[in-house]
């Protein structure tokens, strides 16, 4: 069986900080090179205006990864949860999932929800080992780009144990 190669990883460490207005011009760039359905500079300005939780994470002053979780009272939903191609499968995305899990338990969730792609194999591989099943299916929810067709969207949830901390 054929699998992904590995990043070519330094050791320096990731540093994981609060997204800000300034960074959204350069997230917005790396958005548009990862994700066939990309969300806008306005998408990530309105997230931070509404005060949802969102990240960072830098190495060597890069962005590496970034995402957006929403809370809402008893419930979280990730938004977005993005990963640079070069350090993909180092263990970035399940960093700041649990980040957000984590946030999400502290801040009085009793579940967590995220939509993904159906064929997103790797990150259907990530939530089901981090304990996310599949709860629902939206057809048709990602629309069709120049290079994928319109595309239904899995949604899975995950509960959470106030006793249980994921990091």
């Amino acid at each position: 069986m054929a699998s992904l190669p590995k990043p070519v990883v330094t050791g320096s460490p990731v540093t994981w900080r609060p997204m800000t207005t300034g960074d959204i011009g350069y997230i917005a760039v790396l958005e548009a090179q990862i994700h066939a359905a990309p969300w806008t500079q306005t998408n990530f300005s309105d997230a931070l205006a509404t005060g949802y939780y969102a990240l960072v994470g830098e190495r060597e002053h890069r962005v590496v990864a970034y995402g957006i979780l929403m809370l809402a009272p008893g419930e979280a939903q990730v938004l977005n949860l993005s990963v640079v191609p070069d350090q993909r499968r180092a263990g970035l995305g399940r960093a700041l999932l649990r980040r957000f899990l984590d946030v999400a338990r502290e801040r009085g969730a009793e579940q967590c929800f995220l939509e993904v792609r159906t064929t997103n194999i790797a990150a259907l591989a990530l939530y089901a080992a981090e304990g996310f099943g599949a709860v629902g299916r939206r057809e048709g929810y990602y629309p069709a780009t120049a290079r994928l067709p319109r595309e239904d969207a899995l949604v899975l949830r995950r509960a959470l144990s106030a006793a249980e901390p994921f990091g």
